[in-house]
């Protein structure tokens, strides 16, 4: 049985899926299982793949239902304890598995691994920024206090215990945007987290997809299922204010009056900033304005994020 399960869920990357798979084959750790799941592509991703022959790739074709359906439809077939993801797009450094296999070896009380990562821009290259002191090189933290600016838990540079999954149960696929931030919630309610500050994959940064994705009341993260935890334990509602904030930001530039109500009706503005209580009052127009301005920023590395 391999060390690792690796799962990269694929709709739709054939002008990625390339570098990807390259990427996770020239680990300097060797021992994993590669499992591809072609959720329902209709471009040449499947070709691309079948480029590629390696032993340790298991390809399995799904019809469409999305980037955590794969995902769950992978952790099934998974053979190894420690399971491990990979979007389509995005890329390890070559030593990322080697460096979790000694960070597992290090704290094996653990069962949640993760490392820093960077952004990548058109113009520019710069480390995602985390709400925690650096201490040790690998530290044991928080994952509420750790995830204020950016989530210490991100899909494609996080290593998870089988046993996670059993516990606290996988991607919820009724939620179309937000399931990775639903999951990392209930994991971090259950668990610390073992976070490497070596920056170990690559993000690719997509300004089209940020500006124009839309939200959907209905099938958004429903901070309902955290209402009762949340009144009792502080950093979860302070991570889910930020959150709403987020969302309240995003629903008023698109017009969305519902939305921004909904979110603003239950967020405690004391967990947040001045310059965010300020962004919140601010017509939709001037927050495009500096949103576009921002976003020239980040593209420039002059900027780390957006309204943050």
């Amino acid at each position: 049985m391999s060390f690792f399960s690796v799962i990269v869920p694929l709709h739709n990357k054939a002008n990625y899926i390339e570098n990807t798979i390259k990427s996770i084959l020239q680990q300097s750790f060797t021992d994993f299982e590669l499992l591809i799941i072609n959720d329902g592509s209709t471009d040449a991703s499947e070709q691309k793949v079948f480029a590629f022959k390696d032993n340790r790739i298991k390809y399995f074709s799904k019809a469409n239902g999305g980037a955590s359906s794969a995902r769950n439809y992978g952790i099934e077939r998974a053979l190894s304890n420690y399971i491990t993801f990979m979007d389509a797009d995005d890329y390890w450094y070559p030593h990322f598995l080697s460096d979790m296999f000694e960070t597992i070896e290090q704290f094996s009380g653990q069962k949640v691994f993760a490392a820093a990562f960077e952004i990548e821009t058109a113009t520019s290259r710069f480390p995602a920024q985390y709400s925690i002191k650096k201490k040790a090189s690998t530290q044991v933290v928080d994952y509420f206090d750790a995830s204020c600016k950016t989530s210490v838990l991100w899909t494609s540079c996080a290593v998870f215990h089988k046993r996670v999954f059993e516990e606290i149960g996988v991607f919820d696929t009724t939620i179309k945007s937000g399931q990775d931030t639903d999951l990392w919630i209930r994991i971090g309610l259950d668990y610390p987290i073992v976070f490497n500050w070596k920056i170990s994959a690559r993000y690719v940064y997509d300004s089209q997809s940020l500006s124009k994705k839309q939200l959907e009341m209905d099938q958004k993260l429903n901070f309902l299922k955290f209402d009762t935890l949340e009144k009792t334990n502080p950093k979860l509602k302070t991570f889910l204010d930020l959150n709403r904030y987020a969302f309240a930001i995003k629903s008023k530039m698109q017009g969305n009056k519902t939305n921004v109500a909904h979110f603003k009706k239950t967020l405690d503005l004391k967990n947040l900033t001045i310059k965010k209580r300020i962004l919140l009052q601010l017509p939709a127009f001037i927050l495009k304005k500096l949103l576009s301005f921002n976003l020239l920023l980040v593209k420039m590395g002059w900027s780390h994020s957006v309204f943050k």
